[in-house]
Formats: C-alpha cells, structure tokens, sequence
C-alpha cells in the first residue's frame, strides 16, 4: 500500500469517525425540529425495520434470504417493488461498534454465561439463539415498517423556490418535466433520442451541452427528448414516494413513451441513468434502437457477497480524497448529514447561483447547479440506495437480456480519470455484451467526459445513429 492510500485511509477512519457522532446526534436533532414544525417526529432509516413506525398505503415485507420488497395496495393491484437493504443495513457505525463492546464486556459476568455441560455461551449467542426460535416458524414477516405516507407539499428542510415545486402548480403534476428539440414540422423528425440524466443531475446536463451541437442535419431528421428524472430539477418530488426501479420506470414511461407515442428510439444515459436504460431496454427490447452508456456503474459482484452492499462498499468507498468519492460516502452512508448538505446548500441553491455569477461577472454557466441542488433528500437518498444500490443484482441479468434479446448498437463511454465510476465497469459491461464497443476518453472525468467536450461527444452520437440507420 502506498503512502498516499495510508494516510487516505488514516485520516479517513478519524474523519468517518467524527462523522458517525454527528449523524447520531443529527438523528434526534431532526425528529425534535420535525415534531415541532410538523407534528409528528418522521421515521428514519437508523431504526431496524420493526421499530420505524407510521401509516401509509405502502408496507415492507421482509423475505427470509432475500430482499424486502415494499407492498403499494391500491383498489385493483397489489405491486412488489425491491428496496434496498443497504437503506437499513449499511454497515456498524463507531458508535455500534462501542456499544457492541461494552455489551461483550458486560457478557463476561456471572450473569451473562450460560453454562450447559461443558460448553459456555456468551449472551449475544444466546439472544440470537432466541431470535432464530422465535422466528423460525415462519417463512415471511410483514413487518411494522413503513415509510411515512405525506403531503405533496415540501418538508421544512426542503426548497420552497417556484423552480423547485413548479410541478406542484402543474397541470401535469404526475408526469416528468421533458424537454424537447424538434424540426419545427414535427412530422419530419423520422427517429426519436431519449436523454437520461445521471444521480444529483437534470435534463440541463444534455440541454444545455449537446442540444446547442447537434448539427443542421441531426436537428431536421430527430427529436431529442431529455427527461428531469423523478425527484430532480423540475419534475414531481413527491414525499411519500420510496423511488424505486419501478417507480422511476414508470413514470418514464408515462411521461415520454406513452406520451410521445414512440415505438422506436435511441437512448443516451449517464451514470445511473445507465441502469434505468438497460431496465429500459428490457422491458421494450423491440423498440431500442440504439444504446449509448456513460459511465455505466456496472460491478461484478463476487458469489456468495450481498450485492447491494457491496456496490455500495465500492462506489462509496469510505475516503476522505479525491472530493467526489468522499461527497459520494457521506451522501451514502449517513441519512441526516445528507439531510443537513439539503438544508445548507439545496434551500440555498439560489443565492449559490448569485454568488458564483458575481464572483465569475457572469462568465461561467451555472446549469450544472440546477442538477446538484434543485432535489430533495428524500428523493436522492433513496434513488442512491434503490437504483445505484439495490440494482447491483440485477444488472447481469439486464445485461444478459441485453445481448441475447436486444438488436441495437450498445457504445460505451467512459473518463480514463473517472475517480467515481472505475474504466473496469464499462469493460465489465463489455464482459457481458461483447459486441459492445468501449471508447475511454482520456484526461476527462465522471462530468468532463460531456462537459467540456459537448461538440466532440455531438458528433459522435451523430455516427453511433447513422451507422444504426445504415444497418
């Protein structure tokens, strides 16, 4: 190990360290302003499954081996959406790990042995034994959890501005914001693209990089559609939704496909728009025309590992250097620092405009801040651990539907200096899709391999969907 990854690591567990005590301290701090501001303290994730208690239309069941799915009732379905266990379980914080110890010292009393022959166990031996009695008679537990069923209106902790909550004024408040370009006779735009924005990001990634680019020809002959995803810029961010795969797919659906009435289409995605591509693309195999993923957070997962849990150990690596994998680990792995990044930044998103166009006399454009800040953190919060997370046992089959029953072109793009999502997830894709070409793009990272290089990456795209006409 290099002397940079020690000392990466070192001041990493003492930083970690001091974060674990504030999140707990920001639990309780959170549920007194929530009671106070909202009369009712809001359940959260520290609490295990059958402690967070609330009303709501939605329930968790927890299967034995496998993952919860939460169970929507409504008057004629009944439907299984899978959450993440990493929202619940993502690994014992400092604090656990103390009480942990004290309870191992405690058990080494007289009290906390149990002696049958000549075989001593210790306590937490002994109340697992209890637990597994307990439970063993049945082969599914509907718990207590549930995710609190509220308003459409924002909490407290999140932005009021007009931007943010336009959807709420909406006439099409249960449907996406979508951005379209298109020839001004729409009749002559023969293909349709579909554009999907990556974690903590907006239809303005594209909008305002690649739209402008396109050439003469590519504007006459395509419709260009970008899509705020569920939770983002300008679309619904609703407070009672769990932002599941199905969820988000659906309302992709709703909002663009059905919409629009496409029965063909490319799609570009970024990041963790890969993997709802790839969903995508599954579930409408016959009209993708072409797949084309940036960044795709795709990670081989060993045999006999928790997926989940080990893309999030993977993709949120607990280090304090470079920026983005330590903003990346806070935003996973603590529910209320997050919460407090929101208050502090996200209600503030507007004066943090007018300050960096003060300070850059109006040079620079600031569209990338309408995609780090205009969420919500219950939106971010649960897409990060329900899609980046929760997919990591999906994506092979995706991927393997992909190869098998998908006729479409799959080019892949990655930074060579991507610091969040490794090269080796895009050759891994490849691994799987071995028809799939993998263009590595030196120099550039996980928002420099578009942002910066929108006219290149313009043409390029232009290529991929002529040599797609032509085939």
């Amino acid at each position: 190990m290099g002397i940079a990854r020690w000392l990466n690591r070192t001041v990493g567990f003492f930083v970690f360290a001091l974060l674990d005590i504030a999140d707990f301290l920001l639990c309780y701090t959170y549920k007194t302003l929530d009671y106070f501001l909202e009369s009712e303290r809001k359940p959260c994730y520290c609490s295990s499954p059958p402690e967070a208690k609330a009303k709501t239309e939605k329930i968790i069941v927890s299967e034995r081996g496998g993952y919860s799915k939460v169970v929507s009732l409504t008057r004629s379905k009944i439907h299984f959406d899978e959450i993440s266990d990493t929202l619940y379980s993502r690994g014992p914080s400092l604090l656990t790990r103390l009480s942990k110890l004290v309870r191992s010292v405690k058990c080494f009393n007289y009290k906390g042995l149990i002696m049958r022959g000549n075989v001593v166990e210790s306590c937490d031996h002994h109340e697992s034994k209890k637990k597994i009695s307990k439970g063993k008679k049945r082969l599914m537990t509907l718990n207590s959890t549930v995710i609190e069923k509220s308003s459409t209106a924002p909490r407290w902790s999140d932005c009021h501005c007009s931007f943010c909550t336009s959807w709420l004024t909406s006439t099409n408040r249960d449907s996406l914001f979508v951005k379209v370009q298109q020839p001004k006779d729409n009749k002559k735009a023969r293909e349709n693209v579909v554009f999907i924005h990556g974690f903590v990001s907006s239809s303005a990634f594209w909008t305002e990089t690649l739209f402008p680019n396109f050439s003469d020809s590519a504007k006459s002959n395509y419709r260009f559609i970008a899509v705020d995803l569920l939770g983002y810029g300008r679309s619904p961010k609703p407070n009672d939704s769990l932002y599941t795969l199905r969820e988000h797919l659906e309302m992709i659906e709703k909002s663009v496909i059905s919409k629009f009435k496409l029965k063909t289409f490319h799609i570009v995605a970024h990041s963790l728009g890969c993997i709802l591509a790839l969903a995508l693309a599954v579930k409408h195999p016959g009209a993708i025309k072409s797949l084309t993923l940036l960044a795709p957070p795709y990670y081989k997962v060993p045999k006999g590992v928790q997926p989940a849990q080990y893309v999030m150990r993977e993709v949120a690596r607990k280090e304090v250097w470079p920026p983005m994998q330590f903003g990346a680990s806070v935003l996973s792995w603590y529910e209320h620092l997050g919460r407090t990044i929101g208050l502090v930044l996200i209600k503030n998103h507007q004066l943090i405009e007018f300050v960096t166009r003060l300070f850059t006399l109006n040079r620079m454009r600031t569209y990338l801040i309408e995609g780090f800040l205009c969420h919500t953190h219950n939106g971010s919060f649960h897409t990060l651990h329900n899609i980046i997370f929760g997919s990591g046992a999906k994506l092979d089959s995706y991927l393997d539907h992909v190869r098998d029953h998908v006729d479409c072109d799959v080019a892949i793009f990655h930074g060579g200096k991507d610091e969040l999502i490794p090269v080796e997830c895009s050759y891994s894709v490849k691994s799987k899709v071995p028809r799939a070409t993998v263009h590595v793009i030196p120099d550039k990272d996980h928002i420099t391999i578009v942002v910066g290089r929108q006219k290149d990456f313009a043409r390029e795209l232009e290529l991929i969907w002529q040599r797609t006409k032509s085939t």
